[in-house]
């Protein structure tokens, strides 16, 4: 058994003991980074990568073409770094699904927190619901840059009405900042829910995110389902 086996044996036996909460952020890359690159040392890429980014949470946010920069880094790597946030974001929306009944605004903003776990870019997404609140779909509208997303409401409409949606909830993030819904926010809010209503769709929400805390318009009284609609 070679010198390097013997430490990616040991660091293996160690999470499969202790798991991972008494690991260092390298440490956690490097014992990722065994299933990508065999037989190789892993230390001094993982040291590389959080050297290029800053922090664990930040190397498995970053696009793969970003990571394939990195001294070392080639194709395997990267896939699996990105493979690893992805599978984390499946299994959240996965286990939220669970919850299909969703009949306050609380049960919707837990619910659609996990579609924008790990997002870089800001992303719209469509909750929608039947006359019972059961969930019908959650679907991406649209995705834009770090600061904005142009929502298209023709989108929006077509999607609620391809799902046969009585009631939708929007809901998008704001990537680098807080849950605060802007004067813009509002005014699309109540353009989207003027469209949705001549098809006899309730516009209920709109929630924004931020990393994994949300903001309602309707309660904070930014919005009134049915009532503030523009002109």
């Amino acid at each position: 058994m070679s010198i390097h086996e013997g430490h990616r044996q040991r660091l293996r036996q160690r999470f499969r003991q202790e798991g991972l909460d008494h690991f260092d952020e390298r440490q956690v890359l490097e014992l990722l980074l065994f299933y990508a690159v065999p037989r190789q040392d892993t230390a001094p890429m993982a040291q590389a990568l959080l050297d290029a980014f800053g922090s664990l949470a930040q190397v498995l946010e970053a696009p793969r073409e970003a990571l394939e920069k990195v001294n070392g880094v080639g194709e395997s790597a990267s896939t699996l770094l990105t493979l690893t946030t992805a599978v984390g974001r499946y299994y959240l929306v996965n286990r939220s699904a669970q919850s299909v009944i969703l009949n306050t605004t609380g049960k919707c903003g837990a619910y659609l927190l996990p579609y924008f776990y790990a997002k870089r870019h800001e992303t719209v997404m469509l909750l929608c619901l039947d006359a019972k609140c059961k969930v019908l779909c959650c679907k991406e509208v649209t995705e834009g840059s770090v600061n904005s997303a142009s929502i298209s409401v023709r989108r929006v409409v077509e999607t609620a009405l391809g799902a046969n949606a009585s009631t939708v909830v929007l809901a998008h993030n704001h990537p680098s900042g807080l849950a605060i819904p802007s004067a813009e926010d509002v005014q699309t809010t109540r353009r989207i829910a003027k469209a949705l209503s001549l098809v006899e769709i309730t516009l209920a929400d709109h929630i924004v995110v931020a990393e994994d805390d949300f903001v309602s318009l309707a309660q904070s009284g930014l919005f009134h389902p049915g009532v503030d609609l523009e002109d």
